[in-house]
């Protein structure tokens, strides 16, 4: 190759976490290099989180709408997917990345449009040329949608979340194969939006990693919806004939379903079955294991962040890594936890979690009990969510007398989150807690009735 340009620090991925690595390095200081073979942005901004929220918004806000008195009697049309589609477009920017840019100019961050390569220690290539680091390479290459290996899933071109979060059009009918947060997120949204959606999960129950009551809520409401719910038993095999034609899906249970689009959503695969890990002794194409500073044991010059080391596939998680892993390049001794983590259902109800589920807890070895009430059950459950089923549940540790998990749900109870994951991080005492009084009439008064019924 070429010349070889430095830099202090070279990030492999512009997503979120890398974006937010970059910055973070560059604001110390340092030059950067920052790679990116498709848009600056990532995955989470064009073809998941963010185009997600634009499609089940409208359905949710319009269901809201319905439950109180006055705007119910407005609210008497149906939705108009076209306004929603060109919404949609625009939270996504229309698949353009120029807005993203100017952030990167602000702080001198040098854009590399490509694939970035390992191809030793601290160098990378990048087209026809390679580039050095003096400090430290940041692999932040993401993850794509997993394709199960069954017979004619690929040949029958179902969608993955990318062409389910972009589509021109909303199909007739759509089977969702998974029932995890892409597949139950997904169907609400297409069933919002007028098509009729089957969901096969071949767990006994949806969002399996999630507490019991929040996975039978969400199946509940999807059912209102008039989707399908199949669980318990896989898929078997997949046909599509002609090329263009309806997309048929055979059950392990001797059951054949058919729907104009197919969308598989079973999980994630890491991207980095190309990125160069074996140039440097580094096994590719699965998760590759970090330390708690984000570095690889025996590589101190290469850290991983985001969906690349596996320990958290949530876009925050990968922001909060790249933090890290940016402090540590700079010298500030970063003291992380990774223990407690925040997510975000956006179905109808939502469902809010961070930190433990009950059996989790449990499975650790912690002594602990669960509190429970119902989100509704407050002078804010008059104004919103009127009516509409919620249950939040604290997991106690009795030993120490704090909270390790927290999972709402409900409507719209998302922004509640952030309270408890404050709480279950600070270690805060239950006796503490009772002193932080929630403003009435608000739905956080819940924090009260969970309190007393621990017997605060």
């Amino acid at each position: 190759m070429a010349d070889i340009r430095e830099f202090d620090v070279i990030v492999l991925g512009a997503g979120p976490a890398g974006e937010v690595c970059a910055g973070r390095v560059a604001d110390g200081g340092l030059s950067v290099a920052l790679l990116e073979r498709e848009l600056i942005g990532g995955e989470c901004s064009y073809y998941a989180c963010m185009p997600s929220k634009a499609l089940l918004r409208p359905g949710q806000a319009l269901g809201e709408a319905r439950r109180v008195p006055g705007s119910a009697e407005a609210a008497t049309g149906e939705l108009d997917v076209g306004a929603v589609l060109r919404r949609r477009d625009e939270v996504i920017h229309d698949l353009d990345d120029a807005s993203q840019l100017p952030w990167l100019e602000k702080r001198s961050i040098a854009l590399e449009r490509g694939t970035g390569t390992l191809i030793g220690e601290l160098e990378v290539a990048v087209g026809d040329h390679a580039l050095r680091a003096r400090r430290a390479v940041v692999l932040a290459s993401g993850s794509g949608a997993k394709i199960p290996p069954i017979p004619g899933l690929r040949e029958a071109s179902p969608w993955t979340n990318r062409e389910a979060t972009t589509a021109r059009a909303v199909p007739a009918s759509l089977l969702v194969l998974g029932g995890g947060v892409v597949g139950v997120e997904m169907a609400q949204a297409y069933a919002s939006l007028g098509a009729e959606v089957t969901i096969v999960e071949a767990a006994p129950r949806l969002i399996a990693s999630e507490e019991e009551f929040a996975s039978e809520l969400v199946r509940e409401s999807l059912e209102r919806l008039g989707v399908v719910v199949i669980l318990g038993t896989q898929a078997s095999a997949v046909r599509r004939e002609p090329s263009a034609g309806p997309v048929t899906l055979e059950l392990e249970d001797g059951r054949v379903l058919s729907a104009e689009e197919l969308l598989v959503a079973v999980g994630r695969r890491p991207h980095t079955d190309a990125v160069g890990l074996e140039s440097v002794g580094l096994e590719p194409g699965g998760y590759v294991e970090v330390d708690e500073l984000m570095r690889v044991p025996g590589h101190p010059w290469l850290y991983v962040i985001g969906d690349a080391n596996g320990r958290a596939l949530l876009t925050h998680m990968g922001k909060y890594q790249a933090r890290i892993a940016a402090d540590d390049i700079l010298g500030r001794q970063p003291t992380p936890q990774h223990a407690v983590v925040p997510r975000v259902i956006f179905t109808e109800p939502q469902v809010a979690a961070a930190g433990h589920t009950l059996q989790s807890a449990r499975e650790a070895g912690m002594n602990v009990r669960a509190i429970d009430a119902t989100v509704g059950a407050n002078a804010g459950g008059s104004f919103v969510g009127h009516g509409a089923p919620g249950i939040v549940r604290l997991v106690v540790d009795e030993d120490r007398r704090v909270l390790v998990g927290a999972t709402f749900t409900g409507v719209e109870v998302a922004e509640s989150l952030h309270a408890a994951t404050i709480a279950i991080v600070g270690q805060v005492p239950l006796e503490r807690l009772w002193q932080a009084v929630p403003s009435f009439p608000t739905r956080s008064e819940v924090w009260l009735k969970l309190l007393e019924a621990y017997g605060l």
